[in-house]
């Protein structure tokens, strides 16, 4: 049954996850733990005493900090053993990405160095280019940096105004300016995009080369420490070497690259929500109000219970996803079948972006909000985490693009998934858990709404509300299943068979919330579809026959995670 689940979700190419090889937080290596703790010190003990001189841009510190993380092996994980690297997988640089994202603005330079500053030349590279950066990109030597977004080319990132001319001698001769870069002041290369004959074409550009040169520091809302500035192109000659892939396959290049850059996105926004829940746990069993600790009182239970319930589904989700590109990466043969393998998981990473991205935002909310007017204040720790966290929704491709990315792949899968959908659905009264169940009615729900969207005449991609509700739908079934396959593996690996261990607990909390809110997506969706007033009551009238088991009473087993939690001091699952 759990295959069959799977099998009519395909369009996240997951149909074989079951619960057995589905990979969740508990199946890290002892060597994998050691990398974290790794990262754990090297923050602790590196980043977070200069966190104010990185705001202060403090740029030599930078580059002092990226050599000692190159001397740790943390921007070797993904570069393969022959250049310098350790040939670790996604799950591990995610785990790493984590850690890091407790690191501040820091983190936003790290990761811009090790994603899209580094795996470009790992997955398009020529033997020729990997052997002449990736060695210094994985020892800090040389910061490397992405160069896409312009003026006018933001969410339409392809509509670029940078031209690559090429010349007699095979040089190419690139004119342009680029918006926004991370690590703009620090990078000593950039992987830039420009328009040639051909379309868009990625280069390797160095700093040194004549007519590069940056624009002053952003004056930005968050992420102070980290380096935002203009990249100026001046007539710069690029050696016709330092092409990178294929003249006109630029955007394979950046679209897949942006894949893996949202999934590591999602593992920072992680880490930064269990900060987050943390200072909010230890100020609630240290504050006194009424002359009792704010722990004791249930709303404040209820914001912690909340944090910890996002971050669990979110965890979940995006460690499958990590897991899952890892052996599709592995069973290749060529490198040539890399783009394909990237671009057949746009759906979960954009999906794993937005969640972790809008959950932190939550969850930043709410610890400002448990420290009260401290919370506003600089010398807490939430307030500089509350400014911080609001570029997530916005950079790598805003939630709006990836909302917009996630259905559009799904309406060209529609008739698969609706056909897979009934096979579930009719043997889902085998499964009487609870959880699958929510879960199952999700999928029925979702086949209903992409019934409807096939049979209507409105032009799907001008009515973005419509797909805004579809991708959420996708995004919710995606979370509470894989919160499900979770438990399941863990209640198996374990022998455990009591109701309410933590996992049972959250677990049941996602599926049930998430039913809701898939059923009020569904429910939105077709009214607004069906016009005429009687065939819209017939399509609502069928949602509510629907055998949705008894809702529970959510307060209580709410107060009971909470209890664990606080008890603990922090997320600890």
């Amino acid at each position: 049954m759990e295959k069959q689940l799977l099998h009519a979700q395909n369009l996240f190419s997951l149909e074989k996850d079951t619960h057995a090889n589905i990979f969740t937080p508990d199946d890290f290596t002892e060597e994998d733990h050691l990398i974290a703790k790794t990262t754990e010190s090297f923050i602790k003990q590196d980043v977070i005493p200069h966190l104010s001189q990185f705001e202060q841009h403090n740029y030599a510190l930078t580059s002092k900090l990226f050599k000692k993380a190159g001397d740790l092996g943390l921007l070797s994980i993904e570069v393969p053993e022959d250049y310098g690297g350790l040939s670790l997988n996604k799950k591990t640089s995610g785990l790493v990405a984590e850690k890091m994202g407790q690191s501040g603005s820091f983190s936003v330079s790290f990761n811009i160095h090790v994603g899209v500053g580094t795996l470009p030349y790992v997955y398009f590279g020529t033997a020729e280019q990997k052997e002449k950066y990736l060695p210094k990109f994985a020892s800090g030597q040389w910061i490397g940096a992405y160069a896409l977004t312009e003026p006018s080319a933001g969410s339409d990132a392809l509509s670029l105004k940078t031209t690559a001319v090429l010349q007699e001698d095979g040089t190419w001769l690139l004119n342009g300016e680029k918006q926004w870069i991370t690590n703009a002041k620090v990078a000593d290369v950039f992987v830039v995009f420009a328009k040639t004959v051909d379309g868009v074409t990625a280069f390797i550009v160095e700093k040194s080369f004549t007519g590069v040169s940056t624009g002053p520091e952003e004056k930005k809302m968050g992420i102070k420490g980290s380096s935002t500035a203009t990249l100026i192109l001046d007539n710069v000659v690029v050696p016709g070497e330092n092409l990178l892939s294929v003249s006109g396959k630029g955007h394979q290049v950046a679209l897949n690259i942006l894949n893996m850059a949202r999934l590591k996105l999602a593992f920072a926004n992680i880490g930064t929500a269990k900060q987050a829940t943390r200072l909010s746990i230890e100020y609630v069993n240290e504050r006194k109000q009424f002359n009792k600790h704010l722990a004791n009182f249930t709303m404040i239970q209820e914001k912690i219970a909340n944090m910890v319930i996002s971050i669990y589904g979110a965890e979940s989700a995006a460690y499958r996803t990590a897991h899952s590109i890892d052996e599709s990466l592995e069973a290749i043969e060529s490198d040539q079948e890399i783009p394909a393998v990237l671009a057949n998981y746009a759906i979960e990473c954009a999906l794993n972006k937005i969640n972790s991205s809008e959950i932190l935002d939550e969850i930043v909310d709410e610890a400002v909000q448990i420290h009260g007017g401290n919370g506003f204040m600089q010398e807490y720790e939430v307030e500089s985490l509350y400014r911080d966290a609001r570029i997530s929704r916005i950079f790598e491709g805003t939630n709006e693009i990836n909302r917009l990315t996630i259905s559009k792949l799904i309406l060209k899968k529609q008739a698969e998934l609706i056909s897979t959908a009934s096979l579930v659905a009719s043997e889902s009264s085998s499964r009487p858990n609870r959880n699958f169940q929510y879960i199952i009615l999700s999928l029925e729900l979702l086949q209903k709404v992409l019934i409807a969207f096939s049979k209507t005449t409105l032009n799907l991609e001008q009515e973005q509300e419509y797909l805004r509700l579809l991708a959420d739908m996708t995004k919710d079934i995606y979370v509470m299943e894989s919160s499900y396959l979770r438990l399941e593996k863990y209640l198996r690996k374990t022998g455990i068979a009591e109701e309410e261990t933590i996992h049972q607990l959250i677990t049941s909390v996602i599926c049930e919330e998430g039913y809701r809110k898939v059923e009020t997506a569904a429910v939105t969706i077709l009214s607004s579809l069906e016009i005429e007033e009687q065939l819209r009551a017939v399509m609502l009238q069928d949602i509510k026959q629907l055998s949705v088991p008894l809702y529970s009473n959510l307060f209580i087993r709410k107060r009971k995670i909470a209890e664990v939690m606080i008890g603990h001091g922090r997320y600890f699952i």
